[in-house]
């Protein structure tokens, strides 16, 4: 496969070099194709320049903006224009840009820096201007965002798409999931409470359904019901032909630190039963993963313990993260995907919103972050999530059939993009009657992706061990865009 001929005017290349480099690896990892950069006046596929007599033999040429990149948080989101890919998103000084892409009979000129505005997008530049709650979580009340629903729409991998598009001509990529499928499909669950706390856990249904949780919570309070269904979510799963991961924490809480604002679950995974587990999960081709304590992020000590203890209960590595309130550092998540390189994880899957259905970056691909601060990619990968379980099951303004149909809906996008659906499902709402319709929902996406036929379903472990491999070859065939990467992936 010939590589995309790519070139990048020198005037980018100062205090935003980096990051340009670091966004067009993802660009290219993402289309499966290896690149090659080439002088301003070569003959080229894509150029990314000031302006367009700078790249007079450039295919299709995208102008850059130097003015955004100086300032990037400063974009102020105001309009959706999904159909009019490739430009998106539109911003609150955009008033006086077009917004037409300018046919050539060799190619088209991009009159807006759309390169830039898959960099706002993944690396969350508008986060900066929501307010936060004392977990860390977003308020998108009032904004585009919610108005518009675009964290469903995926805005990053439209551009993505069109950029596609645009090297047509080029031949075929490389297929982006195995065995020639559409898309991906991942199953995860957060491992919160496996065991019940026969006296709390009553009051907690009874505050959930009310006069119809008389009866769950009585039969939880007499032990005739509990959470400990990994039997049957290995059942169930398998009648999909699925494996999923479990994500469990390896630090021990208590009732006094939750009260404290501490919310760490309160097993112990050095049990035997939960080591019995662990050998049952991976006997069956199920992954063990980690879901890394509420503070695990204030210290890098406490992360790769609470690893290492998890990799000794379970007798294998552990190779992906979710942090436990999707809680990372609320001031600078960046640092703490860092972090995640550094006690030796393979990926991680925390960037979502608690309360929002989508994607938090804008995109169903998975993707290498980028560090703002260090100016360089960070090397674990980013696994985005589409939907957890509360973020409809919650929602009192919607039928279970709405419900399932809105999951349905965001499994046709990520068809859509090629992308990647992780679910989060709860290990504990197995059960119907203590948690109505939480299951039926999942099965519903279950079906219908079986039915559709065009989904590779794997285990998030898998997912990462395939996007790695395939970097590395796209790397290994290609020239260039090596400022801002790590000296680990450097040839």
């Amino acid at each position: 496969m010939d590589p995309v001929r790519l070139t990048i005017a020198p005037e980018l290349a100062g205090t935003s070099g980096s990051a340009i480099h670091w966004l067009w690896r993802q660009v290219f990892l993402a289309l499966g194709r290896p690149w090659q950069e080439v002088p301003l006046t070569a003959p080229c596929d894509l150029a990314y320049v000031i302006a367009p007599e700078q790249a007079p033999a450039a295919h299709t040429v995208i102008l850059a903006t130097p003015e955004r990149w100086a300032a990037p948080g400063s974009a102020r989101l105001v309009e959706v224009a999904l159909a009019d890919a490739p430009f998106v998103i539109r911003y609150a000084d955009d008033a006086n840009l077009p917004m037409g892409v300018e046919r050539r009979a060799d190619g088209c000129v991009v009159p807006r820096d759309v390169l830039f505005d898959l960099y706002w997008l993944l690396t969350g530049q508008a986060e900066r201007h929501w307010p936060q709650d004392g977990h860390g979580f977003y308020d998108l009340t009032g904004t585009t965002w919610a108005a518009t629903r675009l964290l469903e729409l995926a805005p990053a991998a439209e551009i993505v798409g069109w950029l596609q598009d645009q090297l047509e001509h080029l031949g075929p990529a490389s297929p982006r999931w195995p065995g020639g499928k559409r898309a991906a499909l991942a199953i995860t669950h957060d491992v919160d409470y496996p065991e019940v706390v026969r006296w709390l856990e009553p009051a907690r249904i009874v505050a959930r359904q009310r006069g119809n949780g008389l009866g769950p919570a009585w039969r939880v309070l007499t032990g005739q019901t509990d959470h400990w269904r990994f039997p049957q979510w290995m059942e169930f799963e398998a009648s999909f032909g699925a494996r999923s991961a479990f994500y469990f924490v390896a630090r021990q809480g208590s009732l006094v630190e939750y009260a404290r604002g501490t919310p760490d679950p309160f097993y112990d995974v050095t049990a035997p039963r939960f080591q019995d587990l662990f050998r049952t999960l991976r006997a069956g081709g199920w992954e063990v993963g980690m879901h890394a304590s509420y503070r695990a992020y204030e210290s890098e000590e406490r992360f790769a313990a609470e690893k290492a203890k998890l990799e000794a209960a379970a007798g294998a590595p552990v190779l992906g993260n979710r942090h436990h309130y999707w809680h990372m550092n609320p001031a600078d998540v960046e640092e703490t995907l860092q972090m995640h390189g550094a006690i030796g994880l393979l990926y991680d899957t925390s960037l979502t919103h608690d309360r929002y259905l989508g994607w938090r970056r804008g995109t169903n691909i998975p993707f290498f972050p980028y560090s703002q601060r260090s100016g360089q990619e960070i090397g674990v990968l980013q696994l985005p999530v589409a939907w957890m379980d509360a973020q409809l099951m919650q929602r009192t303004d919607l039928t279970q059939p709405q419900r399932e149909t809105l999951a349905c809906e965001l499994i046709d996008r990520t068809a859509t993009h090629g992308g990647l659906f992780v679910a989060n499902v709860h290990d504990y709402v197995f059960d119907d009657e203590l948690y109505p319709g939480w299951l039926a929902t999942l099965r519903a996406g279950l079906e219908h992706v079986v039915a559709r036929g065009d989904f590779w379903i794997a285990t998030p472990a898998a997912i990462a061990q395939h996007w790695i491999e395939r970097y590395r070859i796209l790397r290994e065939a290609s020239a260039g865009l090596t400022l801002g990467l790590p000296d680990a992936l450097r040839r």
